[in-house]
């Protein structure tokens, strides 16, 4: 009774295991035969799986199941904790490096009759911001009246990008479309 109780538990751990996307080792491994595969890379050959967890022992290492739909299903021997290190850091770098590909392009706001406090505000969070390396749209939308002005809106947008020049170059001068006038803003390469 004590076996089949042990085989469920452990069929179900094998599932859970599977679920997280995780390799089955050691004891996990189902299959009788497998190809085994050395630390190295070199193969050792089709063996049983008790001798291949004997040399995975002897080796110091894990016997892992890398190849389970194969014939014979293939097995390498190799330390699993540091396979998975690994694998979490290369995520974790790739990631990264999409973060960095993928730049972000952040919008502000303002309006004609914006005050010279909310500008400076404005402009000092830009400046963190393209500090970064990502690119900005600073947007004015017309309200009412203002649309008969639209040079009142366009010297909002220069005196902005004058503030940022030092560390910004404009990618899009400003252009009214609708109610709103827009300019693009990108960081300065170096």
């Amino acid at each position: 009774m004590d076996t089949i109780v042990f085989t469920f538990l452990l069929e179900v751990f094998c599932i859970a295991a599977q679920k997280q996307k995780d390799l089955f080792i050691n004891e996990q491994i189902r299959a009788q035969e497998v190809l085994v595969i050395g630390p190295n890379g070199e193969q050792l050959g089709l063996k049983g799986i008790k001798d291949a967890l004997t040399l995975a022992n002897y080796a110091g290492f894990d016997l892992v199941l890398i190849s389970p739909n194969s014939n014979p299903p293939v097995c390498k021997i190799m330390d699993y904790n540091k396979y998975k290190y690994e694998a979490k850091k290369k995520t974790k770098e790739n990631l990264k490096k999409q973060r960095e590909a993928n730049l972000e392009m952040k919008e502000y706001r303002l309006s004609v009759t914006i005050d010279v406090a909310d500008f400076n505000t404005r402009v000092r969070n830009a400046s963190k911001y393209l500090e970064k390396g990502h690119e900005i749209k600073i947007s004015i939308r017309f309200k009412g009246r203002e649309m008969a002005h639209p040079e009142l809106g366009k010297d909002v947008l220069l005196r902005f990008s004058d503030a940022v020049s030092s560390i910004a170059d404009v990618k899009q001068q400003a252009k009214l479309e609708g109610r709103f006038m827009t300019m693009i803003l990108m960081p300065k390469q170096k």
